[in-house]
């Protein structure tokens, strides 16, 4: 068994809507089947017994290596625990290889996972060692490692509750909720709108203490120093027991409570001095630590913390005991656990050697140790839920610290005796305010219930209502897709808004190009869902990057597909027929929003059956009023576009809009058929997103199909008297579309300008001059910049062997290089000649036809 080609579908996908690791499985032929492979199946069960029934996805044929391999990644993952159902195995035209594509929850475990299940299955076919236990054991702590925490987790979770799209940025806590200009984003439980003035505010406990006191917040009285004789005289001024910590300290580091003597406050002192240069030393409250989270105006949850702590039985040593707490399965070594074990250290031993006690000592039944002064969570403390006992005073005094450092989520530190009643009852108070206070205590308390605190986080970023998406369409097919995309994002920044476009030439934002090259795939589109100035975006969705990636959303509220045709790359990455291409480019139409659209060509089949897999509604689009599945469509109520005479119209029931195509220049008049469907298509995408008539009409009117703004789609020229026509068609479908209108233009003698692609088939090469040397007089042939993994002269061979037929073709050359044989035409044109000139580098190609333009209108 071979695998290679191994990469990450990040989005929906060919196959699913699961975020899955594909790859390319080679069997030899006593794989094909495992039960050519004697003791296989029994050897893996042996090594793994929770392996469920392994099945073929195809009834016609038997399990194979790579059936085994699928459903082995995927198991080891549920083994360790992680979120997956799906896998598949497809089998491709090459004998003996298959398609294998397993979930994954979090991309370095599904690849590992994908590694140890080679590693079993190896260890099973070789009747060899494999160790289980450590292979769940390091999928577990890797997923530990790079999954979300409980506290950045709960607030992606309450997003995707209400529908809210998220992507984390990086491997850590930061993650970006919504698109474009409706972007949040957050770190942990910090929002974008979280000052970093109140976070160093709150990490100066001293400074904190001082602007809460000012605001009439009752804090604990002491101060700041920086050796050993300061602090020993402000405890002789306290004159009571103290609390000394760091002054930028966080988790509890540090912090030692309720010390006397000057031995106890040196060895304090020093241990926050490791932390940081200040150190504070205050009053100990005496009562029960409390944390009180504070999320925009309001206090939504409050917990007890209680120190580690273990129970006397009169049997077991206090280490003993420490390691039967520890055992808890809620209890872990992070954050990623309810509970966290407690830490039997230094710190620890000082505690009990306070309690006269050490790891020995055998405490009698019921006799409570503590093993901790501080109650932090992340030391092995317990959390106890009082939310519902606030006494509304406290709630009041909690809002206010937060408000009075400047923070939007505040994790206010209390101690009191209770919480039931006021500070000023029972000489209680605020100890600290900290930004980015850990959720875990409140979303999974030790005692009591959990508190919607994710929820909340969300609702104070997002209005109830607002999903935090902008309008999304995807366009796709095999010809028209570029021009279609920017119509689409012309008409819809006529309402004002900015949208951001990508395409085979680059992504615009606003009209601007800010990156050049071929950006039709999911990485473009995840850019621009990033940049804060799109109000709406509209993407080209190409074949490579739904192979490649999947899609880089969730969904979209219009899916266009334009057209299904022959030569857009089949017999690449198993994409052999255009049924292959079918399924393929109806990714985005099985991703449409439940409430969007899908825009349709109702005269392409393929195309117009894609209605069936989508989850939203459809409009079909077609020229002929009377098609077939248009007419049926009309008749049950649904949304169409079509053609009457010199119109376009947009019907749904008896409502119809007319758009005369005299007033879209795109059309030259409606004779370029191929350019009423793009404009059809477009017009029905703007109807999905509920642009009025009006403003699409302002929109038709002012689209300009030119080097500017469609580079290399019909692109026209005037040469001296001659038509010049420069576009990018690439395609045997392409090449038809631009003959049918071409020969609506008037010339006295037509020639065309040509190369080929080097990665078509043969066949695709060789019809596109099989269609021209029916159309024009002239052909010229160069070899373009990249010949794709062809040999030199190989793709002109091609093209020529095509024109061995030619109904019209009457004058062929082969020229050496794309521009030379540019200029080579524009010599020969005449007054009242055409010329198409199917260019390869679009911008370079497109600059030097309008300088000769430009050089000719100056002679």
């Amino acid at each position: 068994m071979e695998v290679s080609r191994i990469r990450a579908l990040r989005g929906p996908n060919l196959w699913s809507r699961h975020t899955a690791i594909e790859a390319i499985v080679t069997c030899t032929d006593l794989e094909y089947s495992i039960g050519n492979l004697a003791g296989f199946e029994a050897r893996l069960r042996a090594r793994f017994p929770e392996l469920p029934a392994l099945t073929p996805d195809a009834e016609e044929r038997s399990v194979s290596l790579a059936d085994a391999l699928a459903t082995t990644a995927l198991h080891l993952q549920a083994a360790a625990g992680c979120p997956v159902t799906f896998s598949q195995t497809t089998q491709t035209i090459e004998p003996g290889t298959f398609q294998v594509v397993v979930q994954y929850s979090e991309e370095p475990v599904g690849r590992l996972a994908f590694d140890l299940a080679q590693q079993l299955i190896h260890a099973a076919l070789e009747d060899g060692p494999f160790d289980l236990a450590d292979a769940l054991y390091r999928l577990r702590d890797l997923d530990e490692d790079v999954r979300l925490g409980p506290s950045t987790g709960s607030i992606v979770y309450a997003a995707v509750a209400r529908g809210i799209p998220y992507r984390r940025l990086t491997e850590g806590s930061m993650v970006q909720f919504g698109w474009g200009s409706k972007q949040r984003r957050i770190q942990a439980a910090e929002t974008d709108r979280t000052s970093a003035v109140a976070e160093s505010i709150a990490q100066d406990k001293d400074l904190t203490k001082t602007l809460l006191h000012a605001a009439g917040v009752p804090v604990p009285l002491g101060g700041t120093v920086r050796d050993i004789e300061d602090a020993w005289k402000l405890v002789q001024e306290i004159d009571a027991p103290v609390v000394v910590k760091p002054r930028d300290g966080n988790q509890g580091k540090g912090v030692a409570v309720r010390l006397r003597t000057r031995e106890e406050i040196e060895k304090a002192f020093e241990a926050a001095q490791d932390i940081s240069r200040d150190v504070i030393i205050e009053r100990y409250i005496p009562g029960h630590d409390f944390r009180l989270l504070v999320i925009g105006n309001k206090l939504v949850a409050a917990a007890r913390r209680d120190p580690p702590q273990v129970t006397g039985d009169g049997v077991h040593t206090v280490r003993e005991l420490v390691e039967t707490v520890n055992a808890d399965p809620r209890r872990g070594e992070g954050h990623a656990t309810s509970l966290t074990k407690i830490r039997f250290d230094d710190i620890a031993l000082a505690t009990l050697a306070k309690q006269g006690l050490n790891a020995d000592s055998v405490p009698e039944a019921g006799v409570r140790i503590v093993l901790r002064n501080n109650a932090n969570l992340s030391t092995g403390g317990t959390a106890t839920d009082v939310t519902d006992d606030v006494h509304p005073e406290i709630a009041a005094r909690a809002v206010a610290a937060a408000q009075q450092v400047g923070l939007d989520i505040a994790g206010v530190d209390a101690v009191c005796e209770t919480v039931i009643k006021p500070f000023e009852d029972q000489a209680g108070g605020i100890v600290e305010v900290n930004a980015a206070p850990g959720l875990r205590m409140h979303l999974q308390p030790s005692y009591g219930k959990g508190r919607a605190v994710g929820e909340a986080i969300v609702s104070t970023m997002f209005e109830d209502g607002d999903d935090g998406r902008i309008p999304l369409v995807a366009v796709s097919g095999t010809n028209g897709k570029t021009t279609t995309v920017r119509l689409i994002a012309h008409l819809i920044g006529q309402q004002g808004l900015r949208v951001g476009m990508t395409g085979t030439d680059g992504i615009y934002i606003s009209g601007q190009r800010i990156d050049t090259g071929d950006c039709s795939g999911p990485r473009s589109a995840r850019n621009v869902l990033m940049h804060p100035d799109v109000d709406a975006a509209v993407f080209e969705t190409a074949r490579g990057g739904l192979l490649r990636e999947g899609l880089a959303y969730d969904r979209c509220d219009v899916a266009v597909v334009t057209n299904i045709g022959m030569g857009d790359h089949l017999g690449l990455s198993y994409i052999n027929t255009v049924e292959d291409l079918a399924v393929l480019k109806s990714v985005i139409v099985r991703n449409v929003a439940p409430r969007g659209m899908a825009v349709l060509n109702a005269a392409d089949p393929m195309v117009a059956r894609m209605a069936d897999a989508c989850p939203g509604d459809v409009t079909y689009f077609t020229a002929d009023a009377t098609h077939p599945v248009l007419a049926t469509h009309r008749a049950k109520g649904k949304r169409v576009v079509y053609v009457d005479g010199a119109h376009i119209v947009t019907a749904h029931g008896s409502e119809e809009t007319r758009y005369a195509l005299a007033a879209i220049p795109l059309t030259r008049n409606g004779a370029i058929g191929f350019q009423v469907e793009n404009a059809m298509a477009a017009i029905g995408a703007a109807w999905a997103l509920h642009i009025d008539a009006a403003t699409i009409r302002a929109g038709l009117a002012t689209f300009v199909n030119d080097a500017g703004t469609a580079p290399g789609r019909f692109n026209v020229f005037d040469y001296k008297g001659a038509t010049v026509i420069a576009d990018y068609g690439h395609n045997p479908d392409a090449i038809a579309a631009l003959t049918q209108a071409i020969e609506t233009m008037p010339a006295r003698r037509r020639s065309v300008v040509i190369s080929g692609a080097g990665d078509r088939r043969d066949e695709d090469i060789r019809r596109q001059t099989e269609i021209l040397g029916g159309a024009f007089d002239d052909v010229l042939l160069y070899q373009d910049q990249c010949q794709r993994g062809r040999e030199d002269g190989e793709v002109i061979r091609l093209l020529r062997e095509g024109l061995v037929d030619a109904r019209r073709t009457s004058y062929v050359d082969e020229i050496n290089g794309e521009f030379i044989a540019i200029d080579t035409a524009l010599a020969r044109l005449q007054p009242g000649d055409l010329c198409l000139i199917l260019i390869d580098q679009v911008d370079e190609a497109l600059a030097h036809i309008a300088q000769r333009v430009t050089e000719a209108g100056a002679r």
